[in-house]
């Protein structure tokens, strides 16, 4: 029976009832010899700090707080009749040490007794006026008490209540659960296809993945964008200068850094490139991007981020996608570098974002034949590029002078130029090996094609607006949208994310909902901040009669919100002038705001959180959610929240951050679970009279050891 099924079944009876309970859990639970109980309450969790970086683990048996504490044990003989036999006399000191605790006990059960029953007849003997208020407290304090003698018989209970996950096998260090290469080619999947996801019933495996052997700390921002630990991430330096995306080589290997500075004369590509893209616009450079409406990119085979790094600096948000790799992930390094990305591909599935969702989406030798299977890849960035949004595509197939001289390649490029044509795409320009199209802001195009000559357009029940890995469509998605705005009249970046009154109207909204949202988060932040300032390490250390430092504005690269609603934690973040940009997750089992999430210029992402998301270990710094937990327990168990807390630890970085806002009920079952996670965890009420509580977690660092 849990604590929370007690409050209800006794706590309304009398007080004498009550009485009896509290006795009957006092002498249920403490009995308990004194070397159990304190070993027991020595095993609950450290006070949160930073910077748990000297815990070493040789393998998965291993037990962290066993480390703290060594068991006395008790030399135990045993009679002639087989019956076990204290070794000390009547008279020892050990015996009158228990006649003491005895004595202690029994002095407890009197005083618990003395204070019910004085608090009874006090409470019958106030007024009628003030009687309901004071009994509202009192019930409080009843529950309270109850929980804590609960706590205590659930120590009592010993380790197999609480026992710790184990760690996974030193191959899952880089482990992803729905990508599984060559699982799915032995199933039969192949052209491609073997790179999909696929989450079955076996893909999750409850286990803690161990950071690599060297693992380091990222660097903070901005530091960290440019410079990663190699030891961090799965590649070879044969990788590194491997061909591919041109962004890929623009960087630097050193003995433990990959460097991606701009001091490299590489780099200084990246620059003159986004120069060019905003020539070929019409635009003087990239700075003027969110003049011209563009604000979220989505950067198709991105390399290692480079693109999508100089493009932050002028307030551009790039989503990497990339196909799962098992070594020198463009999607992992560029995580690494607390960049956004995610795995994703066009092989058979629709991305999980919404129709019209980015303004600009690029390829630079991404790898994906868009000239292949009937032009369907072409369809899909249509649906998730939003009217007059610009498609740039950099391939040595659009060379001129290339495919002059060579037929097939010329071939090639008639099919996929022809192709845009017909999905009313205008090129608008093309240097070198980069042309750029722009989508068109007229649904009337479609209906002026010749008969044939394209993709025929979506009906109203094939579009479907937020698609879930859906198969890939052989129609033009999103003219049913209510959100069919060409960029040129949205408001531009970053007015764009408070959106006025007839903007929310087309996602169901009234102005006081988004205004509430923005104000309990601009108090959530900084009352999250304001809990922090104490637990997180600073570079300013605290001198003798200061108050705590504040954490720097730059401690998070990233965080994952995990119920992200209509985007306001990342609204308050960016307000509050913090560097971190955040990946805000709406779970299917919920109301769907994603589109309003992009629409503000923010990026994020469909999701169920029965599955894995779609990213490598260990890639946030911090993973929040608010509601989460009444949200999926309102879906009958479709998993269990040790599946949700196992992919947290998963997806998040050693010394990372977890903060859970939700019931009470919830919250004390959550915290349960952070004892078998290993996190150090403390629940924090949010109000006094407020049934809500945080869950304030750190993953520390479990160092593993190098095999000889």
């Amino acid at each position: 029976m849990r604590a929370d099924d007690i409050h209800g079944k006794f706590l309304l009876k009398s007080p004498f009832d009550e009485i009896s309970l509290i006795l009957r859990l006092v002498l249920r639970y403490f009995p308990i010899s004194n070397s159990a109980l304190t070993n027991k309450v020595s095993k609950m969790p450290r006070p949160l700090h930073r910077g748990v970086s000297g815990i070493r683990v040789s393998g998965n048996n291993n037990d962290f707080w066993d480390s703290q504490v060594k068991d006395k044990t008790e030399k135990v003989i045993v009679n002639e009749n087989g019956f076990a036999s204290d070794p000390l006399s009547v008279g020892s000191p050990r015996s009158r040490h228990r006649l003491t605790m005895l004595c202690l006990k029994l002095s407890v059960v009197v005083i618990v007794i003395l204070a019910l029953t004085g608090s009874f007849w006090w409470a019958i003997s106030i007024s009628t006026s003030s009687r309901g208020h004071i009994f509202r407290g009192y019930r409080r304090l009843q529950e309270q008490l109850v929980s804590d003698l609960w706590d205590i018989g659930e120590l009592s209970l010993g380790p197999s209540r609480l026992k710790e996950i184990e760690f996974c096998p030193e191959e899952s260090e880089n482990y992803i659960p729905c990508f599984n290469v060559s699982e799915n080619l032995a199933l039969g999947y192949s052209d491609g296809n073997e790179y999909d996801r696929l989450c079955g019933h076996g893909s999750r495996q409850n286990c803690l993945v161990l950071p690599p052997v060297n693992y380091k700390i990222p660097l903070r921002w901005p530091t960290g964008r440019d410079v990663i630990w190699v030891a961090n991430v799965k590649i070879t330096g044969q990788e590194v200068f491997s061909s591919g995306s041109f962004t890929k080589r623009m960087m630097m290997l050193e003995e433990e850094q990959i460097s991606f500075r701009s001091a490299s004369l590489m780099f200084d590509g990246v620059e003159d490139y986004s120069h060019q893209i905003a020539e070929m616009i019409g635009l003087r450079n990239e700075s003027n991007f969110i003049q011209a409406g563009i604000r979220t990119i989505l950067d198709i085979g991105c390399g290692y981020g480079s693109f999508g790094a100089h493009l932050f600096s002028k307030q551009l948000l790039t989503m990497c996608i990339a196909n799962y790799e098992s070594s020198g992930s463009q999607v992992q390094l560029t995580l690494e570098r607390g960049l956004p990305a995610m795995i994703g591909s066009f092989n058979s599935k629709q991305l999980p974002y919404p129709s019209l969702s980015f303004d600009m989406l690029h390829c630079a030798r991404c790898g994906i034949d868009w000239d292949e299977k009937d032009g369907i890849f072409l369809i899909e960035a249509d649906r998730v590029l939003k009217p007059g949004g610009y498609f740039v595509w950099t391939s040595p197939l659009t060379n001129v002078h290339a495919f002059l001289r060579n037929k097939e390649m010329q071939k090639r490029w008639n099919t996929v130029r022809d192709f845009a044509e017909n999905i009313c795409w205008e090129l608008i320009s093309q240097q070198d090996e980069t042309v750029v199209w722009k989508k068109t802001t007229k649904k009337s195009c479609y209906n002026s094609r010749k008969p044939g000559s394209g993709p025929s357009v979506c009906s109203k029940g094939q579009d479907v607006e937020s698609p879930y890995y859906r198969p890939l469509q052989n129609c033009i998605g999103g003219t049913n949208s209510r959100r069919w705005v060409p960029i040129e009249e949205r408001v531009t970046w970053p007015s764009r994310s408070n959106l006025n009154k007839n903007e929310l109207a087309l996602y169901g909204l009234h102005p006081e909902e988004l205004n509430e949202d923005t104000a309990h988060y601009k108090t959530t932040v900084r009352n999250y901040w304001s809990l922090l300032s104490p637990l997180i390490f600073s570079d300013h250390p605290k001198r003798p009669g200061d108050e705590d430092p504040s954490p720097p504005h730059n401690m998070l690269r990233n965080v994952l919100d995990m119920n992200a609603r209509y985007g306001g934690f990342n609204a308050a973040l960016l307000e509050a002038g913090k560097s971190a940009w955040v990946m805000n997750v709406v779970p299917t089992s919920g109301p769907n705001y994603l589109p309003l999430i992009l629409d503000r210029g923010y990026v994020g992402v469909l999701h169920n959180w029965c599955e894995a998301f779609p990213s490598y270990p260990r890639t946030y710094d911090m993973v929040h959610a608010e509601g989460l937990l009444s949200l999926e327990t309102d879906q009958h168990h479709r998993c269990t929240m040790l599946d949700l807390f196992t992919e947290i630890d998963r997806l998040l970085r050693p010394e990372g951050w977890v903060i859970i806002h939700d019931m009470a009920p919830l919250i004390k079952k959550a915290r349960a679970l952070t004892v078998q996670l290993k996190w150090d965890a403390r629940v924090i009420e949010v109000e006094s009279n407020s049934d809500e509580r945080l869950l304030i977690c750190q993953k520390p660092f479990f160092k593993k050891q190098a095999t000889s």
